[in-house]
């Protein structure tokens, strides 16, 4: 019996994996081929050979870059079961604490890693749908001026679904994105029959063949032949969702056949017809399937787009929790899933983006020329931090782990030189774009750190001030106060402010300090660690984990475990809020100072962020020169 349960947990782990980790990758063949042949950077004839030499590329980079790099090896790389390039950066800086200059680097790459992933998250909703939807254009040119108007609608539903949550609607993801896959492979299945011959192309001679005898060209076609890899990285990124083993089944089970069987039926139709190279992912289909395939096309991109918001959701929250970025409001929308999250500003400065980004490009044909240059560098960002993970955690020789990253890293790199070609014509987007939000994530991270120090040039050792309140003569109100103190070993400035102002202290204070460590969750038998520091003051730690939203009055109750009898509820909470004055000097130009100011004006209310009774909250504030 526990056999049989484990298969059909299996089973259905495998059958929502494809719901959620496959749809974008899986809704590259409405434009990968089409991109190839499409002839506005270079003339490519849509001939046999060169057909051959496409779905050849097509196939391998498949194979090596998806199912050996992602299934095979960088699934391994997880950071206690969770995976992206968050989770990898922050399992690599943990390994690198006694060495600063590689965790420099690591936090440097894989914040520009996540950087680049929102560059991504704006443009596959917009190509996405906007491939699906052109497939009425196919079938009468009297739908071309609904395009537009047909793609923004859609994409303003699925915002908008957001905030009720995916986990009423993620029952059907599996079932739907099952369906396309099928369809995709019984599509090039009729093709294939037609003309066996395109199968062929399994051999790498004809991907060889066609880069030597077409250098430039070849090249620049390799930007068009990244699009059908574009979703690889999701793979990896949704791993703490499903697990190893699921994604590899799906992928290696049904996934990866469909996509080959598809890409080989569109190059049997181009062999057969070249004219089809205007859309030939919709030509192969019989004319009769052709409004169904839309629409079934339309609900897959939908889903791939859902992925991917949910993804954006899942980064930003183990971005704040690491401290990269500032606090956002976060709401739970399942009582059984934590990982279904809303973050309404992610959500809404996504749709505008999305939607200013359909608008101006257009067509996929045009959005193509913007996609993949991002993906790629991120994918260079995960192949470098998952050679480290290589070498220090799993203890490979240097020369194995070069041969086994090292052509990766070559390939690549090839693939973003040919990305590269297309930065003029859209490519410029999502690397501005990543751009500033790098910017914004590195001058959180500066102005934090330098926002410490200059507290701690100003503090007093918490301690002996505690110890010495026992022998003054000062107002003691029968009562506890929790004072939310980021640095444990001085005063919180909401006490010297308390006593300057109020000349009271509490009878009962509890000095809480909040840690987000570099793992996905913390057990909660390690959740909360409590010191004495004299009969009627102690030092709680509470601990969380990237992927955790934090609970402080839930987590207090586990200090009971330690000898602190805490009434959550009824205590009184202490915050200091402290005002930022940039001011020319040392530390961060101010622009930049600037910058962390109204970001930190504008993050979320510890209040909120940390779940904390706003009716027992009482704030503090001072002005802190920066």
């Amino acid at each position: 019996m526990s056999q049989s349960h484990d298969k059909q947990s299996l089973s259905a782990l495998t059958l929502a994996a494809l719901g959620v980790v496959f749809g974008d990758i899986g809704t590259s063949p409405l434009y990968a081929m089409k991109e190839a042949f499409a002839q506005t950077h270079y003339p490519l004839p849509v001939i046999a050979d060169n057909v051959l030499g496409i779905l050849s590329l097509m196939v391998w980079s498949l194979l090596i870059i998806v199912t050996f790099k992602y299934v095979m090896i960088v699934l391994r790389a997880d950071n206690h079961g969770e995976g992206g390039v968050v989770a990898l950066m922050a399992r690599v800086v943990e390994r690198a604490k006694d060495r600063p200059r590689k965790r420099t680097f690591a936090i440097w790459a894989g914040l520009f890693g996540a950087s680049l992933f929102y560059g991504d998250g704006v443009i596959t909703p917009a190509i996405s749908v906007l491939s699906a939807v052109e497939g009425l254009e196919v079938a009468t040119p009297a739908f071309t001026p609904f395009v537009l108007p047909i793609t923004v609608g859609i994409l303003i539903g699925l915002f908008c679904m957001q905030s009720k949550g995916t986990a009423k609607v993620g029952a059907f993801f599996g079932p739907i994105v099952c369906v396309w896959f099928g369809a995709l492979a019984l599509v090039g299945i009729s093709n294939i029959v037609a003309h066996p011959q395109v199968l062929a192309a399994l051999s790498p001679h004809y991907a060889l063949s066609f880069l030597a005898t077409h250098q430039t060209v070849g090249f620049l076609a390799m930007g068009a032949v990244f699009l059908t890899v574009t979703g690889g990285e999701a793979l990896y990124a949704d791993m703490g969702h499903f697990g190893k083993k699921p994604i590899r089944l799906a992928w290696v089970g049904l996934v990866l056949p469909a996509l080959l069987l598809n890409y080989f039926g569109q190059g049997a139709l181009l062999i057969a017809d070249p004219e089809a190279a205007r859309n030939p992912f919709y030509l192969s289909v019989p004319e009769w399937g052709l409004y169904p395939m839309v629409g079934l096309a339309t609900a897959a991109t939908v889903i791939a787009s859902q992925a991917l918001i949910t993804g954006a959701f899942s980064v930003t929250r183990e971005l704040i929790q690491l401290g990269y970025c500032p606090r956002m409001n976060i709401r739970h929308t399942s009582g059984s899933q934590m990982g279904q999250i809303y973050m309404p500003f992610v959500n809404w400065t996504l749709l505008i983006l999305v939607i200013l980004v359909v608008l101006g490009f257009k067509s996929s044909s045009a959005l193509a020329a913007a996609y993949g240059i991002a993906v790629t560098l991120t994918m260079l960002v995960t192949t470098i931090l998952a050679f480290s993970v290589a070498r220090r955690d799993w203890h490979w020789h240097n020369l194995l782990a070069l041969a086994v990253f090292g052509p990766l890293l070559v390939i690549e790199l090839v693939f973003l030189a040919a990305n590269a070609t297309k930065i003029a014509d859209g490519g410029w987007f999502p690397l501005v774009f990543g751009g500033i939000i790098f910017l914004l994530l590195t001058t959180w991270r500066s102005g934090r750190e330098q926002l410490s120090l200059r507290m701690a040039t100003d503090s007093v050792p918490l301690v002996p001030f505690v110890q010495s309140l026992q022998h003054e003569t000062v107002l003691r109100a029968d009562h506890t106060a929790v004072f939310l103190n980021p640095r444990p070993e001085q005063v919180p400035n909401a006490l010297l402010h308390n006593l300057k102002h109020n000349r009271v202290v509490h009878d009962k204070m509890i000095f809480l300090t909040v840690s987000f460590l570099p793992v996905p969750r913390v057990e909660m038998s390690q959740r909360v660690l409590v010191e004495r520091i004299c009969h009627n003051a102690h030092r709680v730690k509470v601990f969380f984990g990237f992927m955790e939203t934090p609970d402080i009055p839930a987590a207090l109750e586990w200090a009971e475990e330690q000898g602190l009898e805490v009434d959550a509820a009824s205590v009184s909470w202490f915050i200091s809020r402290e005002t930022l004055l940039p001011t020319p000097g040392e530390g961060m130009p101010v622009w930049r100072e600037r910058i962390f100011e109204l970001m930190f004006r504008n993050a979320t209310p510890a209040t909120r962020f940390f779940q904390l009774p706003p009716g027992r909250v009482v704030e503090l504030g001072s002005q802190i020169a920066i």
